[in-house]
């Protein structure tokens, strides 16, 4: 008996313990842990996060703090996630913007750090609250005009791989960093996604069309496609390939019919360009 007793008492802490972490959460912090959830999978929306990422994390927080089972749904506008607890049900639905082209691959990692702290039971759903917020408000990876810095020098390095000399490459450099200015402050005051698209190509190549007018310039064609590189949406095109092959169709479709409308924008901007200045440099 004097070695059974021990092993009962200890048996019987463990099913305390058992009990207590699978204790049914009340409907408000049941809410409030679907909340969570969701907002953390709409950032990463926001930001280009591929779908099954956003599905997981949403998962993975709800279960992690508590919740029995959970399911999402991901659209390309909206965000549907239901989980449970204790026989109780509790679905949120969220409306995602649309993804704009920036990627914040700072707060992408941070809620993938979140993620795991919850997982392991580090972070409650007060401190997650917490976390979100914070991670919320971070800024831009890079300040702006560092941005307008590497795009030009990017843009002009291509310039440089397709066979264009030193003039083609400064003239590139200048374009391709007043377009990145111009969709800056376009996407700043809100305007249409499409419209800043167009605008910054167009001003893009406006530049390169009046440089050539004004003093005929070697490869005015190259420096003319160097100069909107940065606009492809190879993001978009990434992740509509990978939605699709990872069982989100929908979504997928959705991203490519993005990517090639901002192709179609890109086109535009160039074509009223060399309108305007009367010259075909294609």
């Amino acid at each position: 008996m004097k070695t059974i007793t021990p092993l009962i008492e200890q048996q019987s802490q463990n099913n305390s313990l058992v009990t207590n972490e699978t204790a049914p959460l009340d409907l408000v912090a049941l809410t409030d842990i679907v909340d969570l959830a969701v907002w953390a999978g709409e950032l990463l929306m926001e930001n280009g996060s591929e779908s099954r990422r956003v599905e997981e994390t949403i998962r993975i927080l709800g279960i992690g703090l508590g919740c029995d089972w959970g399911n999402v749904l991901i659209t390309p506008n909206a965000i549907v996630a239901t989980h449970t607890s204790g026989g109780q049900i509790r679905t949120t639905i969220r409306q995602a913007k649309r993804y704009i082209g920036e990627v914040n691959m700072s707060l992408i990692e941070e809620i993938s750090h979140l993620t795991h702290r919850v997982e392991e039971g580090k972070y409650d759903r007060f401190r997650v609250r917490q976390e979100l917020n914070r991670i919320a408000a971070l800024p831009g990876q890079y300040q702006r005009w560092t941005t307008v810095l590497a795009v030009g020098t990017a843009g002009a390095a291509f310039s440089q791989l397709f066979g264009g000399g030193w003039p083609v490459f400064f003239i590139t450099f200048l374009s391709a960093a007043v377009a990145v200015v111009v969709r800056q402050e376009l996407t700043k005051l809100a305007y249409n996604y499409y419209l800043v698209i167009m605008t910054s190509a167009f001003v893009a190549g406006g530049l390169v069309n009046l440089i050539n007018t004004i003093h005929d310039i070697y490869k005015p064609d190259v420096a003319l496609v160097s100069s909107v590189l940065f606009l492809v949406p190879g993001v978009p095109f990434i992740n509509s390939i990978k939605d699709m092959i990872k069982g989100y169709p929908l979504v997928g479709l959705s991203r490519g019919v993005t990517a090639v409308l901002t192709i179609f924008a890109i086109a535009l901007g160039l074509l009223l360009s060399m309108q305007l200045v009367g010259r075909n440099l294609l």
